[in-house]
């Protein structure tokens, strides 16, 4: 009777915790809000599209914000969220300090979404579903978003600061930060793919064009012209990742590469002589496998990490916790 006694408890226990963990690791997936909010991608699409009509860069963006907010602590939202008197978020980190951009986008699309479905889509959904339609909208890949995530109710600048790969970064500094996230080094070269689009500021480059030898003499010379080397000169000014196609979704960046015209110092170390080479070559000759791998690539990178079940929140505005 005892021994009954135990194994009916320990069941209970048992069933609880699956109950519990299950609330709070819900999978992702691509029909979450199928039911909740019918037209939830129809609504993020055409304001989306709207955006990039006005402004064909605001698709990088976009990108780079979803970039942004998976690599510090997982796809939650928190790169979003503004510093208060008593609060500091990531718009300011290094990496996000006068370029991070589109957050009016965002605060658009969010308020599109709840005026048809209150309460319902989270920030950082949304963040995921505006990256795949910038991509697509931009010629590239198109592929079904999952869904599922929750807003984070924090934030970490000291994280975005040291998460968030810099421009001036090495081969192996850039496959250990990927890898540490679950990424591959082929996700990374895919992901860096993404730099078919979208713009650059010269305090970005300023070091690769005047310094480095593995460049070619005349892109650094074009580029020169609008960025000067004294630094504070210029330190806004802009130039296109891709020289080729600035704003269509391809696999220029590749030939760029290979050509010696990767516009900043981390862009190049794809294809100087390491173990990426043969990866680059493979995609300037084979679009469509970039092409899957960057989908394969969005999607792990999407996986970061979330907030699912009960934690976090919906926020109302995605500028702070509710």
């Amino acid at each position: 009777m005892a021994t009954a006694s135990c194994v009916s408890k320990f069941s209970l226990t048992l069933f609880l915790l699956v109950l519990f963990l299950g609330s709070t690791n819900a999978q992702l997936s691509t029909n979450f809000y199928s039911k909740s909010c019918p037209n939830l991608i129809s609504t993020v699409k055409s304001t989306v599209q709207s955006a990039i009509r006005k402004e064909a860069r605001m698709g990088a963006s976009l990108l780079r914000l979803f970039f942004h907010d998976c690599f510090v602590n997982g796809c939650d939202g928190s790169l979003l969220l503004d510093d208060t008197s008593s609060f500091t978020g990531e718009k300011n980190a290094a990496p996000n300090r006068n370029s991070a951009r589109g957050f009016d986008v965002v605060d658009n699309i969010k308020s599109a979404v709840e005026n048809v479905c209150p309460g319902v889509v989270s920030c950082a959904d949304i963040l995921a579903i505006a990256a795949r339609d910038s991509v697509s909208i931009l010629e590239g890949p198109n592929w079904d978003v999952k869904l599922g995530r929750r807003d984070a109710r924090t934030a970490s600048q000291a994280a975005a600061n040291n998460s968030i790969p810099a421009p001036t970064s090495n081969l192996n500094q850039l496959i250990s930060r990927f890898n540490a996230l679950g990424l591959s080094t082929r996700d990374l070269v895919a992901l860096s793919g993404s730099h078919t689009i979208g713009q650059a500021r010269c305090t970005s480059f300023r070091a690769r064009i005047y310094n480095e030898s593995n460049i070619d003499g005349s892109f650094a010379q074009t580029r020169q012209r609008n960025c000067p080397r004294a630094t504070g000169s210029g330190d806004n000014n802009l130039a296109p990742l891709d020289i080729q196609t600035p704003t269509s979704f391809d696999n220029n960046y590749f030939k760029n590469l290979i050509n010696k015209k990767g516009l900043l110092h981390s862009d190049q170390q794809l294809f100087n002589g390491g173990s990426t080479d043969s990866i680059v070559r493979g995609y300037n000759n084979n679009p469509s496998s970039f092409s899957s791998d960057f989908v394969t690539a969005m999607i792990k990178m999407g996986d970061i990490s979330p907030l699912t079940g009960s934690r976090g929140e919906i926020r109302k505005n995605c500028r702070r916790v509710n």
